[in-house]
């Protein structure tokens, strides 16, 4: 295998560069052209033959069009005769249509999937998928990893005597789990169930919370409804403080602000697989995981195990 030959779509270019920064490599250009018909060309600016090729595209909005510009990247590493190229997908925005649950309506975690190892993928490293079957829907190998290790050592800094990591469902039920015992803390999680995109009711609250200080977490926050039905079940629990950690910050809506007006709410923690809100408030904390994607991606080129990275966790 040749050198590594990094290269960025339009979705998060601040994230590839601070990935290949610590790879000591350089991120090298994309040339994107609109045509007058607004179609897209994409061409990369290096030498791709034989090369270790990685492209870092979150599917993040404009989802669709950094879909395409993603698909266009992949056969163009194809044609130029890359020996493999690996898709770094730090969000995988299409992870949520992960299944069947109303008639005649698609699949859109398999049908993206399929799209992108069509046009050329024969790798994929992601982070934090919604859903653990997300992962069978590839039929090229993926490199699965998770926010956990760097969302612990952020809330390690505190005082956990009397604390709880809260899922707000069944879903998300044991990477709260696995979180609470990477804190040494208690877990509890919320009776959930969804009517529509923005719409959720949470019955109840299974587990001790009265009188504690919890840690909510979930794997992405886009509008922020499903965070803040909890809220209102932890406000009847009388709870001490909340604390708000998620993987993928969408905030879509002005989610963050209305999050940050809660008095409740003590501070919200997302990484940055997403580039984060223009207007983020003082209660904003954005953890950085370039350092393990690009751990990752080092372990991909040299045949090195990538799930010895979670041996300890």
């Amino acid at each position: 295998m040749r050198d590594i030959t990094v290269f960025s779509g339009s979705a998060h270019p601040e994230l590839a560069e601070e990935i290949c920064a610590h790879l000591g490599t350089p991120l090298h250009p994309v040339q994107l052209n609109r045509f007058a018909n607004d179609v897209i060309e994409v061409q990369l600016q290096a030498n791709c033959r034989e090369r270790d090729v990685f492209l870092i595209q979150p599917l993040v909005p404009p989802v669709q069009e950094h879909l395409v510009e993603l698909l266009l990247m992949l056969d163009a590493a194809r044609g130029a005769s890359a020996a493999r190229t690996t898709v770094v997908m730090p969000h995988y925005a299409y992870a949520r249509s992960d299944k069947k649950d109303a008639p005649r309506i698609s699949i859109g975690a398999r049908l993206v999937a399929d799209l992108m190892v069509a046009a050329g993928a024969n790798r994929v490293l992601a982070m934090t998928l919604h859903s653990p079957q997300v992962h069978g829907f590839f039929s090229v190998p993926v490199d699965h990893l998770h926010a956990l290790r760097e969302l612990a050592r952020h809330f390690r800094r505190y005082d956990l005597s009397d604390t709880v990591v809260v899922s707000p469902d069944l879903g998300n039920a044991k990477e709260a789990a696995h979180f609470a015992r990477l804190l040494g803390t208690g877990v509890a999680m919320g009776a959930k169930q969804r009517f529509s995109d923005d719409r959720v009711v949470i019955s109840s609250v299974i587990g001790e919370v009265t009188g504690k200080d919890v840690i909510i977490l979930d794997d992405e926050i886009a509008k922020g409804s499903t965070v803040i039905e909890l809220l209102d079940r932890l406000r009847e629990q009388r709870v001490r403080s909340v604390r708000i950690a998620c993987t993928h910050g969408l905030f879509a809506g002005g989610a963050i602000e209305r999050l940050s007006e809660l008095p409740e709410v003590e501070e919200i923690v997302c990484t940055n697989t997403v580039p984060p809100p223009p207007k983020s408030g003082d209660k904003l904390t954005v953890l950085s995981i370039a350092p393990a994607l690009a751990e990752a991606m080092r372990r991909i080129h040299d045949g090195e195990s990538v799930s010895a990275l979670f041996s300890t966790s």
